[in-house]
């Protein structure tokens, strides 16, 4: 966490809880709040609090039906608590606070704090004012005002990290909200992005994630067609660093230059999440999507030629507005064609203020389900088959923190595969942290696991071993759990609830 003038306001250490919703932005979003409540005096209140906290904040997402009936719901759940609780605060920012804006203290008038997506270094400033004022503080600002990389950072992970490369989307795609919550794309500088990746490095960071909502065109802003390639290669050369992973590209961008720096820069993971939505012509284009499934296809083919063992993985959404079994079969086509090593399958479901919303053709739920049943099981499949193809192979399993939910009763540990592949292995002799790394062979598999039975054939400590186990051991006094619960290390496949708000 960043270093800072810590604010006068907290007299005692009041705890905090921050509950995120939604993408891996979102996840990175409340490091940064995490971040900032620690600088100003919070204490993260222990795993399991469920409420019992000094400061609750709620970091949203908008991209759901139902997203608002289930804040509010959970807001409901805590009036009582806030009743029994002098001085407990409540706050809500994200995506939804930055759509509803006075709805939010109109409907939860026990809220203190609304802020946007644009404006997330004002909560410590904005609950001091609201406990002095003794009324709710709504400020949303309508553009960025900082760059979130430069705000505190209270990190899920000792060993893996987020980078945010740029925030923001150009594209109008008629299911996504996105653009109109998080606003244009801006991007970073490249010496910023850099030099963060560097200090996480000299703290004992090894793997890190370049996020963004259209993170292939980056670049856009100064006219450089070539700039994400060139970052990736920039991040070759970074000592220490051993592993880089992004999300999510977006065909239209993705370039020949982008495969030829994957391929040719030896950190760079060979795995690939590239949202497809649909492999319906006729859908993308209500979708508003700039390529067509040969051109999606294409992609795949030329990566799979530089790459042949990379993992692709993909977004899909069934039933969107219009689609009929023609158009849903030529998903199901492309499915089989591109042989993905899985799929974030979604059911459609309307997004408030987005085109498709207020489209006519709204698919019956019954056929939606229906339809979804259907892909799911043949992923399915798809996915146990290309995993089979792992059997025998030797690999290098990063040890990961919290991605085996059984590991304790198998006496396995868990970790991924440098293609981001869930490994489970058995439990070597001498002890390995999270953030090492054991080369282990794979003996059996799963449609979404693969497992070592047999002793590991290796095991290295890492810097990044050792900063969790620095980390672990300076948590232990204060009894604060690392990691949220169920998210484990930054992985683009496994962090935050799936890419569902339209990255990509």
């Amino acid at each position: 966490m960043s270093s800072g003038n810590r604010s006068e306001a907290v007299d005692v250490q009041k705890s905090y809880e921050v509950r995120t919703y939604g993408c891996q932005m979102n996840v990175h979003d409340s490091e940064r709040l995490s971040g900032l409540l620690e600088d100003a005096g919070y204490v993260r209140a222990p795993e399991g609090s469920d409420g019992d906290a000094d400061v609750v904040v709620f970091n949203t997402c908008a991209v759901r039906e139902n997203a608002d009936n289930k804040l509010y719901g959970n807001l409901g759940r805590l009036a009582p608590m806030k009743t029994k609780r002098p001085g407990m605060q409540i706050a809500v920012g994200g995506c939804l606070a930055q759509k509803d804006r006075d709805t939010i203290v109109k409907r939860a008038p026990w809220v203190d704090v609304v802020f946007g997506t644009h404006n997330i270094g004002k909560l410590p400033v904005l609950l001091e004012r609201a406990r002095v004022q003794e009324e709710a503080q709504i400020e949303i600002a309508e553009s960025l005002e900082a760059f979130p990389s430069t705000l505190p950072t209270r990190r899920e992970s000792a060993y893996a990290a987020w980078v945010s490369i740029s925030v923001g989307c150009n594209n109008t795609c008629t299911f996504c909200i996105v653009p109109a919550l998080r606003g244009k794309e801006k991007d970073r500088r490249t010496g910023d992005i850099l030099a963060e990746i560097e200090a996480l490095v000299a703290e004992g960071v090894s793997e890190i994630t370049l996020l963004g909502q259209n993170v292939n065109a980056y670049g856009s802003d100064i006219g450089d067609r070539e700039a994400f390639s060139k970052l990736l290669r920039a991040c070759g050369k970074i000592e220490g660093l051993e592993r880089v992973r992004f999300t999510s590209p977006h065909p239209r961008d993705f370039t020949d230059d982008v495969i030829a720096a994957m391929a040719e820069t030896p950190n760079v993971m060979p795995q690939l999440h590239m949202p497809m939505q649909s492999g319906s012509d006729a859908v993308l284009k209500a979708m508003r999507r700039s390529y067509r499934q040969e051109r999606f296809l294409g992609i795949i083919e030329k990566v799979r030629a530089a790459m042949p063992d990379a993992a692709i993985s993909t977004d899909i959404i069934v039933g969107f507005p219009g689609e009929t079994e023609e158009d849903f079969e030529q998903t199901m086509h492309a499915v089989r064609e591109a042989r993905f090593a899985n799929a974030f399958t979604f059911q459609y479901s309307k997004r408030p203020g987005t085109p498709a919303a207020d489209m006519d053709g709204q698919i019956p739920k019954e056929v939606v389900q229906e339809r979804y049943m259907r892909l799911s099981a043949l992923q399915e499949q798809i996915s146990w088959d290309e995993n089979k193809k792992q059997v025998g192979r030797t690999l290098d399993v990063m040890v990961a923190e919290g991605e085996g939910r059984k590991d304790g009763a198998t006496r396995r540990l868990s970790g991924r595969a440098p293609d981001n592949r869930l490994v489970h292995f058995t439990q070597p002799e001498q002890a390995v942290r999270p953030g090492d790394v054991v080369t282990v062979e794979i003996t059996y598999a799963a449609p979404h696991h693969l497992l070592a039975e047999g002793t590991p054939l290796a095991v290295r400590s890492t810097r990044a071993g050792d900063a969790w186990e620095k980390r672990t051991a300076a948590a232990k006094p204060a009894g604060v759990m690392l990691g949220l619960p169920g998210v484990g290390a930054p992985d683009p496949l496994a962090a935050a609830a799936a890419p569902a708000c339209g990255i990509g």
